[in-house]
């Protein structure tokens, strides 16, 4: 039997699970793509209980696995690829965003490893403008968005705990659309609320429930997955375009696919959801 959805004036065909992704090694938290197709894969595994694994997945558009690395993240939340096609795994619990080469090599990162509050006390997501700005998402034990120089000088940021303008429960995921716009998706608000790169609160969606995910197409509508579960089309003023139901109980990932189709990170069950355009 094959499942189907529709967003907007797009019919999907539901897939799950898709990709060549180990069953038991993690779990799947996080999905990401770059310019030349591939796909990034995040495996969540627990240092103190699971053996030493390979937390990224590399799979090839036809989800095929391409490589396999990682297995020094302590506990891998989010990722994301970088305008110079580095990958870049937001660390939670060991309060780092690390730097990688596509291949594996670390490059580097930003924050301190196992210092909680320099500057970082369990991130949650990163994000980028294509000059490389970087924006992460400070979001389980911290209340902030902070915003990095292209060459990762700390460069301010913004954010307190709260539920007014500009003030967080649980900055979830962070995203820029191609009009500059940062999105975050403010869980346990439930909305996500729109900036300026430099902080300007300008509007936000409240048609969402614990949001989990945003991302954005080339029109710049907002995609975002929320814990009803369900996943969202807006408008880039925040218009709702589509809705459906593709996943059992909501993606802690999004990304959208340069083929058309869509990738569903979800943790339980632990799987890779993918939406092909009929």
């Amino acid at each position: 039997m094959e499942l189907y959805v529709t967003l907007g004036a797009q019919r999907y065909r539901i897939q799950r699970p898709w990709g060549a992704v180990p069953d038991g090694a993690g779990r799947v938290s996080d999905v990401a793509t770059d310019a030349e197709g591939r796909i990034f894969v995040l495996l969540r595994a627990d240092p103190y209980v699971d053996s030493a694994v390979a937390t990224v997945i590399v799979l090839d558009a036809q989800g095929k696995r391409l490589d396999a690395w990682g297995e020094a993240v302590a506990d891998g939340h989010m990722l994301a690829v970088g305008p110079d096609g580095c990958v870049h795994v937001v660390d939670r619990d060991a309060h780092e965003v690390i730097r990688f080469e596509p291949d594996g090599e670390r490059l580097g990162a930003l924050g301190t490893r196992h210092a909680p509050g320099a500057p970082f006390n369990s991130p949650c997501d990163i994000c980028f403008a294509p000059d490389g700005t970087a924006f992460v998402g400070d979001g389980y034990a911290a209340s902030r968005i902070h915003r990095f120089k292209p060459d990762g000088t700390p460069d301010g940021g913004w954010g307190e705990p709260g539920r007014g303008p500009g003030q967080f429960c649980t900055p979830h995921a962070v995203w820029l659309n191609n009009a500059g716009e940062l999105a975050v998706a403010d869980r346990d608000n439930s909305r996500v609320q729109i900036f300026t790169q430099a902080g300007e609160f300008l509007r936000e969606i409240t048609d969402v429930h614990k949001p989990m995910d945003i991302t954005s197409d080339a029109e710049g509508n907002w995609w975002v997955t929320d814990q009803v579960p369900r996943l969202s089309i807006f408008s880039r003023q925040g218009a709702l375009i589509g809705r459906a139901r593709a996943v059992l109980n909501g993606a802690h990932g999004l990304a959208l696919h340069p083929d058309g189709s869509v990738l569903l990170a979800e943790i339980n069950p632990s799987r890779l959801t993918r939406l092909m355009p009929v």
